[in-house]
C-alpha cells in the first residue's frame, strides 16, 4: 500500500521512525550538551567559538527584555533554541521522525513556558500585570473593548507561538516529500530530469536549513519578548 505525503508525519508508520529517530535525537543532543560543556576548559576552536556565539545572541536578546530580571529565563532560553534548532535539522535527516512538525511538541515548550509567564507575573505583581491590560491614552469609552481585545491577544500567545513553528517545519518536509517522490519517479524518465530534480532538492534542503535556524530564533525571541508583560 503506498503511502501519502503526509505519512512522514506519522510516528508509527514504520520500525525506523520508532527506533532510530529517539537514538539520534539522544545522540545530537548530547553532542551539542558536550560541546558547551568542553569549551569551558579546552582551548576553544573555530566549532566551540560558533557555539558561543550562538549563547552570547540569545544572552543579548535575552537582556533587551524584562526576562533579564527574572532569575534563570536567560539560561532556559539558550537551552529551548539549542533544543528546536537541533529538532528542527534533525527532521530533514532522511529517516528521521520530525517532532517539530508536530503541534504537541511546539505546544510543550510554548504553553509551560507563556503560563509560567503569566502566573510569575500574577504572584509578582497583581496589580501592575492587570493595569497592562488597558493602554495608556486610550478613550474611555473604548477601555472595555480594549482589555477583552488584550485579553484575548494573551490567551492565544501560545496557540500562535506553537502552530507558526509547527506550520513552518511541515510545509517544508511536505514539499521535500513531493520533490524527493518525482525524483524517485524521473530515475527511469530519463537522466536529464533527474538531474534537475535533484539540484532543486539540494537548493530547498540548503534553503529550509535557513529556515530550520530562523523559526528556531523566532521561537525564543517571542518568548523573550512575552517577558516584556511581566511587572
Amino acid at each position: 500500500m503506498m503511502l501519502d505525503i503526509f505519512s512522514s508525519f506519522d510516528p508509527g508508520v514504520n520500525v525506523i521512525n520508532n527506533y532510530i529517530s529517539p537514538l539520534v535525537f539522544w545522540l545530537i543532543t548530547s553532542s551539542s550538551i558536550s560541546l558547551f560543556c568542553l569549551s569551558m576548559w579546552v582551548t576553544p576552536n573555530t566549532l566551540m567559538t560558533s557555539m558561543n556565539l550562538v549563547t552570547k545572541t540569545m544572552n543579548d536578546q535575552g537582556n533587551q527584555t524584562h526576562g533579564k530580571h527574572i532569575k534563570g529565563f536567560n539560561s532556559f532560553i539558550v537551552a529551548l533554541f539549542i533544543i528546536i534548532i537541533n529538532m528542527n535539522l534533525m527532521g530533514l535527516l532522511p529517516a528521521v521522525f520530525s517532532y517539530s512538525s508536530h503541534l504537541l511538541f511546539t505546544l510543550s515548550f510554548g504553553l509551560p513556558m507563556w503560563l509560567t509567564l503569566i502566573m510569575s507575573a500574577i504572584v509578582f505583581n497583581p496589580y501592575s500585570w492587570v493595569a497592562g491590560l488597558l493602554p495608556g491614552g486610550a478613550p474611555h469609552w473604548l477601555n472595555p473593548f480594549l482589555v477583552i481585545i488584550e485579553t484575548i491577544s494573551i490567551l492565544v500567545r501560545p496557540l500562535t507561538l506553537s502552530f507558526r513553528l509547527a506550520a513552518n517545519m511541515s510545509a517544508g518536509h511536505i514539499v521535500l516529500t513531493l520533490i524527493g517522490t518525482y525524483c524517485a519517479a524521473s530515475v527511469f524518465s530519463g537522466l536529464t530530469g533527474f538531474i534537475v530534480l535533484i539540484s532543486i532538492q539540494t537548493g530547498y534542503i540548503m534553503f529550509e536549513m535557513g529556515i530550520c535556524i530562523i523559526q528556531s530564533y523566532i521561537f525564543c525571541l517571542l518568548l523573550s519578548l512575552y517577558s516584556d508583560d511581566h511587572p
